[in-house]
């Protein structure tokens, strides 16, 4: 009975004026959303904009004081060798800082890497410890690693014009370690994506071809320091956001186990999500680059600054042995078929470790589904039994991701 009367009532000149209300209240509330998205992406990019031109004006000014000095040797010197001259006072912190930011200018331009420049890191390096294991280092950070007075968009409109109070505990100790944070790099929106783009600061290309994508999410990261125009980087990673990026970029990167480096800080767009453990990871042009960054990184600074974080420093006997490793394998797991390209490209990873001494042997995903369905029972030191034996070992996944196994 009271739907046909609402059905009478709707059906009459008084419903279809509301009807026509409601439809013309969704328009405008849409025409509305859209018209705040453009505008949040205008100011975006507005901002991106001055920021590049501060950059490029802060390199260009250092580059009229000191015409004789070679960037490009300079720019070619891997890590380890750069903080050494730096260190013994052949190069300057100020020299490396500026070359870096006169490239980074110059890639950014062909692969819209760069959303902002860290303005404040020029007046830190008077300030940056001589002590530290990156003493004058220029480090470049994923977008989400919240700076001081700096926003973190990810892309996403609502993030604008709120910048953070702090540094994040991941960037107090870099520049604890003597190096300095210049650059905030591109992500996809959410950082939820294998590519990098968003409709703050648009698409982030490949440096090696601009039609394809550098991988995401720490694709700004990726492109910017294959460029040459970062010798280090920080990303995080929880599906594949360091390793997609430094596959597609051809650069190295590591994903660290989860809580290994500090999250203390780190913005995000998605918050309780606790199942599957985001990483914190280095990004640079060669192992040892990677290595010299987590000896910083796993410091007591970090220990105390984030007491979540369990202290075990950078393990140096691990890292110097030389003992062969028993690597398991598989091409693989019956449900993601790889495509041709992968499993060659895996099959050509284990004839390298094969040559190179380490033990190789086929594993099929079925000894992953038991340790899945069964957990981790006491006393096996949170692995299975099935897997107890096989410590140190190292597995190469068959998507092409290698992950190292020592508890």
């Amino acid at each position: 009975m009271v739907q046909e009367e609402l059905w009478a009532a709707f059906s009459g000149p008084s419903g279809v004026a509301l009807a026509c209300c409601l439809v013309a209240a969704a328009l405008a509330l849409r025409w509305s959303s859209r018209r705040m998205a453009r505008g949040a992406a205008a100011r975006a990019r507005q901002r991106q904009q001055a920021a590049l031109e501060t950059m490029d004006k802060a390199a260009q000014r250092f580059r009229l004081q000191n015409p004789d000095l070679d960037s490009e040797m300079l720019l070619a010197l891997p890590l380890p060798q750069l903080v050494q001259k730096v260190r013994s006072g052949e190069l300057s912190p100020e020299a490396v800082l500026f070359s870096y930011l006169q490239k980074a200018w110059e890639v950014n331009r062909g692969t819209n890497c760069v959303t902002t420049y860290l303005a404040d890191c020029e007046a830190q390096l008077c300030q940056a410890p001589g002590q530290g294991l990156l003493y004058g280092v220029p480090v470049s950070l994923k977008e989400c690693f919240s700076c001081k007075g700096h926003d973190s968009t990810l892309g996403l409109s609502r993030n604008q014009g709120t910048p953070a109070e702090c540094d994040c505990v991941v960037v107090q100790v870099l520049k604890l370690q003597g190096a300095v944070p210049f650059v905030h790099t591109n992500v996809p929106q959410s950082m939820f994506s294998y590519d990098c783009s968003n409709p703050l600061f648009g698409q982030t290309t490949n440096p090696w071809m601009s039609s394809k994508s550098p991988g995401g999410s720490s694709g700004g990261e990726g492109a910017l320091i294959a460029a040459g125009g970062s010798p280090l980087g920080l990303g995080t990673d929880i599906g594949g956001s360091i390793r997609f990026p430094s596959a597609f970029c051809g650069i190295c990167g590591i994903k660290p186990t989860g809580n290994r480096i500090s999250k203390s800080g780190l913005k995000g767009s998605v918050y309780g999500q606790v199942a599957v453990q985001l990483s914190v990871g280095p990004m640079a042009r060669d192992v040892e680059s990677l290595a010299l960054c987590l000896r910083a990184l796993l410091c007591e600074d970090m220990f105390r600054l984030d007491p979540t974080v369990p202290p075990l420093p950078f393990n140096e006997e691990v890292y110097a042995s030389s003992r062969p490793l028993r690597v398991g394998y598989y091409e693989t797991d019956n449900y993601t078929m790889p495509t041709p390209a992968m499993r060659r490209a895996l099959l050509e990873t284990k004839r390298s470790l094969e040559a190179a001494g380490h033990t190789v042997w086929l594993r099929g995903p079925a000894h992953l589904g038991i340790t899945l369905l069964q957990g981790s029972p006491p006393g096996t030191h949170g692995c299975h039994p099935s897997l107890a034996s096989l410590r140190p070992a190292c597995f190469v996944f068959g998507m092409g991701t290698l992950t190292l196994w020592d508890p």
